[in-house]
C-alpha cells in the first residue's frame, strides 16, 4: 500500500482517565513532530515531551514514541502521544493534529493498514477486534492464539499443499504428450482425500471457535404455561422474566447471557407457541419461529404434568436440522426423578425449574453443547464467514475427488481446485473485495 494521507485519532475509550493515548500514523509523522513537540525523536523511546498546538500553545505534557516504517503496528510511520486522560485535553491534541495536516481516521483503519501493509492477514486483524470485545478469559486466550497466526497456518499449510497437486494436474494439461498420467495417479487421489480429512477437522474447530465467539445461542421455546419464564430465571439466577399461571404471559422476545465454566451462552426466552386470534400474541410467536431457525440448540420445555405427550407434533414446530432438547419440567409435582436420558426423540432432561431439582443435568448438557473451556488450549476464534469459505472449499475439494474418481475431463479437477484455493485465500485476505474489507473493518473502535 502506497500511503497518501496521515490519519490521527484517540486510541483510548471515552471517559477520564490517568492517562490517554493518541496515534498518528501516514507520511506527515515527521512534520507533526517537529510541529507538535519541536523536535526529532529516538525510535522506540519513550520521551518526555512537551505539547503544543501549530500556535506554540502548551497544551499538556508527556510520553512521545516515535515507530519508524516499516517496523511499525501498520507498516507506515507511526506516533503515539501518551498525555493526561482528560477528555478536553485530548480532543486539544486531536485538533492539532488535524492541524498539521492529519485526518480523523475511520474506524478500525489503523489495523486496516496494517492488513494491506503485509504485517496481518485477514484473520489475524479480525483477532484483534475479537480480543478487544472478549467476555470471558476462554474467548481471549482464543483470541490470541488467532492473532499469533495459529489459524493462518492451518489454511497456509492447506494452500500449500493444494497449490502443488494444481501444479501437477496443470503440467499434465500442459504437456499432453508427455505421458504424465497423473491424474489417473495415486499420490493424487490419497492427496485430496487428506485434505478433505483435514478440512473438515478445520471446520469442526472453526465452529467450536464460533461458539467461543459469539457463544451457544440457546432457544427456549414450548407450548403456554410449560414453565419457559421459571427456567429463564433459574439459568439467570435472577428475575429477569415475568411469571404467572396465565398462558401467554410472555409476549416478546427475552434475552440474556450466561456463562457456562468461561464460555458464552446467550439465552432467548419466547412467546409460547399455540393457536390464537390474540394479534400481539401473533407476533410474538412469529418472533419466536424466527429464533428457533438461528438457533444453535432448542430447549423445548413441556409441562410433566400432562399425560398427553406428542413429541411428533412439537418436533414440526422446529426448523429441519435444529438441534433439540427436550425438558420435561414440574418434576416437583409429579414425582418423576430428575436426571438426563436419551429418548427416540432425542436427549431429555426431566427437571423442575421453580425448585432447581434436575438442573445440574441441564447445566452438565449445555456444558456439553457449548464446549468445555479446560479443553479450548488449541482453539482458535472463527466468524462465521470463516466457516462460510471453508464450507466451500470442502464442497470443492469433495467435488474434485468425485470427478477423479469418475474418469471426469481434467479440466475440471483443475477448475475445483483452484476455486477451493480462493475460498481459503478468502479467510486470510489473499482474496479479497472492498467491500469485504469496509465491512469488517468499519466494525472496529476508532484508533485501532
Amino acid at each position: 500500500m502506497t500511503p497518501i494521507d496521515t490519519i490521527a485519532a484517540i486510541a483510548t475509550p471515552n471517559g477520564v482517565g490517568g492517562v490517554g493515548i493518541l496515534r498518528v500514523s501516514g507520511p506527515l509523522v515527521a512534520t507533526v513532530c517537529q510541529s507538535l513537540l519541536g523536535r526529532t525523536l529516538d525510535p522506540r523511546y519513550a520521551t518526555y515531551s512537551r505539547f503544543r498546538d501549530p500556535d506554540g500553545v502548551t497544551i499538556d505534557h508527556g510520553l512521545a514514541i516515535l515507530f519508524p516504517a516499516p517496523r511499525s503496528f501498520t507498516g507506515e510511520d507511526v506516533l503515539e502521544l501518551h498525555a493526561h486522560g482528560g477528555p478536553v485535553v485530548l480532543d486539544l491534541l486531536l485538533a492539532a493534529l488535524l492541524r498539521c495536516g492529519a485526518r480523523l481516521a475511520r474506524p478500525g483503519e489503523f489495523t486496516e493498514r496494517a492488513f494491506l501493509n503485509g504485517k496481518l492477514d485477514l484473520a489475524q486483524a479480525e483477532a484483534i477486534a475479537d480480543l478487544i470485545e472478549s467476555s470471558t478469559v476462554a474467548t481471549a486466550r482464543s483470541a490470541v492464539r488467532t492473532l499469533e497466526g495459529e489459524l493462518s497456518r492451518k489454511i497456509q499449510d492447506l494452500v500449500e499443499r493444494l497449490v502443488d497437486m494444481r501444479v501437477e494436474i496443470e503440467a499434465a494439461l500442459d504437456f499432453p504428450d508427455e505421458e504424465l498420467d497423473l491424474l489417473g495417479a495415486d499420490t493424487i487421489g490419497q492427496g485430496l482425500v487428506r485434505l478433505i480429512a483435514e478440512t473438515q477437522k478445520l471446520l469442526a474447530g472453526a465452529h467450536q471457535g464460533r461458539l467461543f465467539r459469539d457463544g451457544l445461542v440457546v432457544v427456549i421455546a414450548g407450548p403456554p404455561n410449560a414453565g419457559k419464564s421459571s427456567l429463564m430465571n433459574a439459568l439467570t439466577n435472577a428475575e429477569t422474566a415475568i411469571v404467572t399461571p396465565i398462558p401467554g404471559t410472555t409476549r416478546d422476545l427475552l434475552r440474556e447471557r450466561i456463562q457456562i465454566d468461561g464460555l458464552p451462552v446467550q439465552l432467548i426466552d419466547t412467546a409460547g407457541l399455540r393457536p390464537s386470534d390474540d394479534p400481539i400474541e401473533v407476533v410474538g410467536m412469529e418472533r419466536a419461529r424466527t429464533q428457533l431457525s438461528a438457533a444453535d440448540l432448542v430447549l423445548w420445555v413441556f409441562d410433566g404434568t400432562e399425560q398427553d405427550i406428542d413429541y411428533s407434533r412439537w418436533r414440526q414446530e422446529l426448523p429441519t436440522g435444529i438441534a433439540v432438547t427436550w425438558l420435561r419440567n414440574k418434576i416437583d409435582l409429579t414425582g418423576h426423578p430428575p436426571g438426563s436420558y436419551a429418548t427416540p426423540f432425542g436427549q431429555e432432561i426431566a427437571l423442575s425449574a421453580s425448585t432447581g431439582q434436575g438442573l445440574p443435568h441441564l447445566h452438565e448438557h449445555l456444558r456439553g453443547m457449548a464446549g468445555d473451556a479446560s479443553d479450548a488450549e488449541g482453539v482458535f476464534l472463527a466468524r462465521r464467514r470463516h466457516i462460510t469459505a471453508l464450507e466451500g472449499a470442502l464442497a470443492h475439494l469433495e467435488t474434485a475427488r468425485e470427478a477423479l474418481l469418475n474418469h471426469l475431463a481434467p479440466e475440471m479437477v483443475a477448475e475445483d481446485l483452484r476455486q477451493a484455493q480462493r475460498r481459503f485465500g478468502e479467510i486470510t485476505g489473499q482474496v479479497s473485495s472492498e467491500d469485504l474489507l469496509e465491512r469488517i473493518f468499519s466494525s472496529f473502535c476508532i484508533g485501532k
